[in-house]
């Protein structure tokens, strides 16, 4: 009987979960056996999970959890250099050069474990099976947009938090931007017919804002492109990876521009293909704007964990995009699992 281990969330301000009560019967009923380990944050309540048959656990108990036991998370582990034995399914960001990446790696193979990064869950023709990216998008918009506001009033933007729905995210956001309504900035999207892409401008177009949506054709001749820094506001929604070109590097923050803040999404900054050059470090809740130019301003938002802002809406989409596969999990030779583990294993052969 394939054993599913639905662990808490332990990085700060994470409430988000990949499986629904609902998602949780769904499995059970197909015979799984899932224990789900009490939360503190998580946005859905734990009596859910019970009712639909699953075993209750305690929290952070994972590390002891049985050796078979398959443990699902979404962020990060905490990094205490301990080795992983366990089968993890989560989002690993260790694919891509980053540093804390490489050591994640090695505590697998000091354990004898395996990743399956949610980055890398694709169908056939390589297209992710579930993602977060229309929520952080709809987000990081709106912190962007945030940014901007206190920008106005010669400040950084303030603390964020995670709010109980998007209308409530929506009322505080216009509040901040009621003063500006008739010199509301303009935005570049890059990226925009993707997920994330479109969850930003659905943001900007509902604070009012005029968007410019660019996508592969837009960037195709790989760059310079000056029309970023024509727009107050840009937010970068492209993965990292070869052979993305560079949208902001450092000679645009220095030059001639009316581009003030930079909301990058996708928020890679350490990856050795990162598109935005002016900024080495991702931000946070506590401090979501990194100045990184004085005169005139220029401010990055590079939250890493930004669908977490609306944990309820970006729960409940994401673990329905990802309840098929978790279906097929009985059988991880095959279909997105042996691609998620042909790709670990591909990162583990060049791990130093």
């Amino acid at each position: 009987m394939t054993h599913i281990w639905l662990r808490a969330e332990q990085r700060p301000n994470e409430d988000r979960a990949g499986l629904t009560p609902e998602g949780a019967r769904a499995l059970i009923e197909k015979g799984f056996r899932l224990s789900v380990e009490e939360s503190r944050t998580r946005i859905l309540d734990i009596e859910g999970y019970r009712a639909a048959g699953a075993a209750i656990v305690a929290e952070n108990s994972w590390p002891e959890a049985p050796e078979e036991a398959i443990i699902f998370g979404l962020k990060e582990l905490p990094e205490d250099g301990t080795p992983l034995r366990h089968r993890h399914i989560m989002f690993g960001h260790a694919y891509k050069g980053q540093p804390a990446g490489q050591e994640l790696l090695k505590r697998f193979r000091s354990g004898g474990g395996t990743l399956y990064d949610l980055e890398y869950l694709v169908d056939e023709t390589g297209r992710r099976v579930a993602a977060f990216g229309y929520w952080a998008g709809y987000a990081g918009a709106a912190v962007s947009l945030m940014c901007w506001a206190a920008q106005q009033q010669g400040t950084l933007c303030p603390p964020v938090g995670a709010y109980p729905d998007k209308e409530a995210l929506l009322s505080d956001l216009s509040e901040r931007l009621t003063p500006y309504d008739r010199q509301l900035p303009r935005a570049i999207v890059i990226g925009a017919k993707g997920r994330v892409g479109t969850g930003a401008s659905d943001l900007c177009a509902e604070m009012g804002c005029d968007v410019t949506k660019w996508d592969m054709a837009e960037t195709a001749s790989g760059g310079p492109f000056p029309e970023i820094a024509e727009h107050e506001i840009f937010v970068n929604s492209i993965l990292a990876m070869p052979g993305t070109p560079v949208f902001v590097p450092v000679e645009m923050a220095d030059g001639p521009r009316k581009l003030t803040v930079i909301g990058d999404v996708a928020c890679d900054p350490t990856s050795d293909f990162s598109p935005i050059k002016v900024y080495d470090r991702t931000t946070s809740w506590a401090a979501p704007a990194l100045r990184v130019r004085d005169t005139p301003p220029l401010d990055v938002m590079a939250i890493d964990n930004l669908p977490s802002m609306l944990p309820k809406e970006s729960s409940e989409d994401y673990a329905a995009q990802l309840l098929p596969s978790l279906l097929t999990l009985d059988a991880l030779d095959a279909g997105v699992w042996g691609r998620a583990k042909a790709e670990f294993d591909k990162h583990m052969e060049a791990l130093a």
